[in-house]
């Protein structure tokens, strides 16, 4: 028998609300539920707008949540004192989207690598600048680089570098939020593959959050559909390309190229008619059937919840059956 995983991180009933005016409220994430497994990558997906990176900076604690609970191997963050969230901070970090926002321009890599370092206080002297040294080698760049600054790199060369910070302090999970979106093309598959060595060499958990739905399926272990606020549909990666069981899915992944020009002539694509719902008056029942061809009044009334439709392949909807 195989040893069945445990999850690193399970969010409950997971809400991050913003005031954006008087009497205004922005539901980014609301009531959302899902689970990562010990060394799993977990693919979140959906439009722009639909709350994936608020989600990530949620559970890291860059946001408080609003209501729910996040438990991370059996600590509930949401009750955790200043020591602790210290530790749990070490414990798990981000990959940012941007690579030149998301690196101080005034620090040398040295100093942007070590900051993490000398905040918990784990290497000092020689000790230090070597640990710093073989972060950049492990991610791809060499100990020369050291002593430079952000903006004498790449844009890969950048992620590199903010990898290599999110490695610092030997973290066990890292949410990676769209890590490869500002890159060109030619260089996503080479960080894509670089965070793939890294879990499996040093056993790391991904919350991978991404637009690229093929990239997605290449990386993650299961994947989690979102649309405004609320997951839909979360099923194992090849599962979900299989058999797509929420329309808003099956939309999605109708878009996604397929590198056969006969096949892609003569597929069928998937349009969604009309606009997404403001996050701030969001529809009552489910969140997407004023897009859905298949809404029935049931769908405006009552929201639905995850449902186990097929092994391991939940989905939020009335009409799948």
């Amino acid at each position: 028998m195989t040893e069945e995983k445990k999850p690193l991180l399970i969010a409950r009933d997971l809400k991050k609300y913003f005031q954006v005016g008087k009497g205004l409220t922005l539901k980014a994430v609301d009531g959302i539920n899902f689970h990562i497994d010990e060394g799993e990558t977990l693919g979140l997906v959906g439009e722009s707008g639909c709350g994936k990176s608020t989600v990530g900076r949620t559970i890291i604690g860059l946001y408080e949540a609003t209501d729910g609970e996040v438990i991370f191997d059996g600590m509930n963050l949401n009750q955790l004192n200043k020591d602790d969230r210290k530790q749990f901070t070490r414990t798990a970090q981000m990959i940012f989207q941007d690579p030149y926002a998301s690196l101080n321009p005034r620090m040398t890599v040295t100093d942007i690598i070590g900051e993490g370092i000398d905040i918990h206080g784990l290497y000092e002297g020689e000790e230090r600048q070597k640990r710093i040294y073989d972060l950049l080698e492990m991610v791809g760049l060499n100990r020369e680089h050291a002593s430079r600054f952000p903006h004498e790199f790449s844009g890969g060369q950048r992620q590199r570098i903010g990898v290599a910070r999110a490695l610092a302090i030997e973290p066990r999970f890292i949410v990676c939020d769209e890590p490869i979106s500002a890159l060109d093309v030619s260089i996503q598959a080479q960080v894509v593959n670089l965070l793939e060595d890294l879990q499996e060499n040093l056993g790391l958990t991904y919350l991978f959050i991404a637009h690229d739905l093929s990239m997605v399926k290449h990386i993650s272990d299961r994947i989690a559909v979102m649309y405004l606020g609320a997951i839909v549909e979360t099923a194992p990666s090849a599962e979900l390309y299989d058999y797509p069981l929420h329309p808003y899915t099956q939309a999605l992944l109708s878009a996604v190229p397929i590198p056969d020009p006969t096949i892609e002539k003569s597929r069928h694509r998937i349009i969604l008619e009309g606009d997404v719902p403001s996050p701030i008056n969001p529809p009552p029942g489910c969140k997407f059937q004023g897009r859905c061809k298949y809404a029935q009044d049931i769908c405006k009334k009552e929201t639905p919840e995850l449902k186990e439709m097929r092994p391991n392949h939940f989905v939020a909807c009335h009409m799948v059956k």
